[in-house]
């Protein structure tokens, strides 16, 4: 049985919405009362599982790594009353080499989506968090930023730039109502998984002792409480959700 938390009356921004962590938290969102604005580059399909997923669910089309397209999504999800929840998942992996094999463009481009976009979608909804006075911010990070895979140094990388972000984010805004925290999942059963190569997938599904893979369900909840009332006394800390794998 889902434990419910309260969440009516709150307005959750979830990016990466459409698919994988980000939409099984916007479906436990809305179970929980909350309305939703699905951020997501696929356009299309955030406003189906908008629709899906029913009144009080909405989308919207935007590039994380564009400044202007951030100001805007933010613009129009804060139009009809504050944003209060934002879930950042978008998220993309791969590579499958050694570091001086990797290309420098895709480096670049997973460094750009998984942490600059990160930034730049916490900038724009920050300041309206704090002057409402109570908000919550679940970053999605990953076991790879704390561990660092084989062979996915620009993935490892974009991750623990991430953890870091959140770290000093929450300390940031201490005092304000508004608290951030991430989660390091280890390898769950998304989208994602489909960007790596099964030699990747065999190395991390081998280091979970539990010996299999993470849901969205399970990460779902962890989301969800970490979004609530119930957490009232973490702020830039980091959730393990890795199936036994992590050592600190």
């Amino acid at each position: 049985m889902q434990v419910s938390y309260d969440l009516s009356g709150k307005r959750a921004v979830v990016t990466g919405g459409a698919s994988g962590i980000g939409l099984a938290a916007a479906e436990r969102f809305v179970a929980s009362g909350a309305s939703v604005v699905l951020w997501d580059q696929d356009g299309d399909r955030a406003a189906a599982e908008a629709g899906r997923l029913g009144a009080g669910v909405s989308a919207v089309a935007v590039d994380i790594t564009d400044d202007a397209s951030v100001d805007a999504a933010a613009t129009q999800s804060v139009s009809d009353g504050p944003v209060q929840i934002l879930v950042n998942s978008a998220g993309i992996g791969g590579s499958g080499f050694p570091l001086w094999e990797c290309d420098p463009d895709a480096w670049r481009r997973m460094i750009d989506v998984n942490l600059v976009g990160q930034f730049l979608v916490c900038r724009a909804l920050c300041k309206q968090m704090i002057a409402t006075g109570w908000g919550r911010i679940v970053n999605i990070a990953s076991v790879a930023g704390k561990e660092g895979n084989t062979n996915a140094s620009p993935y490892s990388a974009s991750k623990a730039g991430l953890i870091g972000l959140t770290k000093s984010l929450g300390k940031e805004l201490i005092g304000t109502g508004v608290l951030a925290n991430c989660i390091c999942p280890a390898v769950i059963e998304t989208p994602m998984i489909n960007q790596m190569t099964q030699e990747q997938m065999d190395y991390m599904t081998a280091k979970i002792p539990m010996g299999r893979l993470g849901t969205v369900d399970e990460v779902a909840a962890l989301i969800a409480w970490l979004s609530s009332d119930d957490c009232s006394f973490s702020t830039g800390a980091v959730y393990d959700i890795s199936g036994g794998r992590a050592t600190y």
